[in-house]
């Protein structure tokens, strides 16, 4: 196939993997890396949510902008995932006991790796409850609503995730009945806040419900029955139609984010106040700016070809392999260099600008790239269901 070149229609092998979602789940993965290695090696200068535009530098805003699109894509296609699991080639399949047995899984792994993995503390003295936890908490979650109607399904998700920006008033003061679970649901905080093992929510689970309930939704769309050229239309029209609202809603400060923009000093400050929407918990314009935009990558991506792309493609085929490594890498690589040059922010080693965040981004995807794909080859192969969970 050529590079960037449309292929012929032809329907994929029984049990195939869609090829353009494990590449719009890497492109996220390693844009991923670029937001972690900053949280590693770049703490010192913390961002708020959202952004305080006139305190943020635009090369910094714009690092952790980007890192925007990755929890609300990587939510909206194990939605997708799960309607092509529940619907393979030979027939409909429940998918309660996959959704619920891997959500489950990813809740414990949350716990008690992933906090291990940030921390470099065993046992961790704060576990933070995160996009793992809120992907695996979401899957259980679809585990019960999948069975519902398509329409219905639809209609949940939108107004989860239109609607609950009318709950931004509601909030209960620690220690009251209703606390526990609006934190878990919609505030994010502390659940256990004093003690020998604190526990905080940085992953609402409310608005993400609605993500991955519309992503199953949109699984059809990947139906054999459909062709490619149709589904790439309605990918584009759905992404492309979701931008024209947030345009509307976000440009008048009619709806859908607490922070309204305004007019900055400058024309980049003017989009920077734009684009910062809020993520924790995400609002609708950060939903419709982040899912909107990637249905349109989606819909690009469509049988498109080329070495880059298949790159993406091979770390999208090991998602959950790909984050532990990366997140263990990152903790090695701050613990060595504390070791080797010395702790210079506290007892951490950190980088004096932020150009030096982006390089070792770089340079750390291509390393990472050859375990992935052996990864991936491996779980395509192997009969062992448990390495499946990664």
């Amino acid at each position: 196939m050529n590079s960037g070149k449309q292929a012929a229609a032809v329907p994929p092998p029984r049990g195939a993997r869609v090829a353009s979602i494990d590449v719009m789940r890497g492109l996220v993965m390693m844009v991923m890396m670029l937001d972690h290695v900053r949280e590693t090696f770049f703490l010192r200068w913390q961002v708020s949510d959202p952004m305080d535009v006139a305190q943020t530098e635009p090369a910094l805003f714009f690092s952790r902008f980007a890192a925007h699109f990755c929890a609300p894509m990587f939510v909206f296609l194990t939605g997708l995932s799960a309607w092509l699991y529940a619907h393979p080639a030979a027939g409909p399949r429940s998918a309660t006991g996959f959704l619920f047995k891997r959500g489950l899984f990813l809740v414990v792994l949350e716990v008690l790796v992933v906090s291990v993995a940030w921390t470099g503390d065993f046992p961790p003295r704060t576990v933070y409850l995160q996009v793992i936890w809120v992907i695996g908490l979401a899957m259980i979650a679809l585990a019960v609503l999948h069975r519902l109607p398509r329409a219905v399904l639809a209609v949940l998700g939108l107004a989860i995730v239109f609607g609950h920006n009318l709950l931004t008033p509601i909030a209960f003061e620690p220690g009251s009945w209703g606390y526990v679970p609006w934190t878990i649901l919609h505030d994010r905080g502390f659940l256990v806040a004093q003690g020998a093992l604190k526990i905080k929510v940085s992953y609402p689970l409310l608005p993400w419900i609605g993500v991955i309930v519309l992503g199953y939704v949109a699984g059809p769309w990947y139906a054999r029955t459909v062709a490619p050229a149709d589904r790439r239309a309605l990918l584009v029209r759905t992404g492309v139609a979701a931008l024209a609202l947030l345009l509307v809603l976000r440009g008048f400060n009619i709806y859908g984010e607490t922070l309204d923009w305004v007019p900055g000093d400058t024309a980049l400050r003017t989009v920077m106040s734009f684009l910062n929407v809020t993520k924790y918990p995400p609002s609708l314009a950060f939903l419709l700016l982040t899912v909107g935009a990637g249905l349109v990558v989606l819909g690009w991506l469509e049988q498109r070809d080329n070495r880059l792309l298949r790159v993406c493609a091979s770390f999208g085929g090991a998602p959950m392999f790909y984050y532990l490594l990366h997140l263990f890498l990152l903790l090695g690589l701050q613990k060595l260099a504390v070791a080797v040059l010395g702790a210079n922010h506290g007892n951490r080693y950190e980088f004096s600008q932020l150009w030096m965040v982006w390089l070792l981004s770089a340079a750390l995807i291509p390393l990472l790239y050859w375990p992935c794909k052996a990864f991936a080859g491996f779980k395509r192969r192997t009969t062992m269901g448990w390495v499946r969970y990664l």
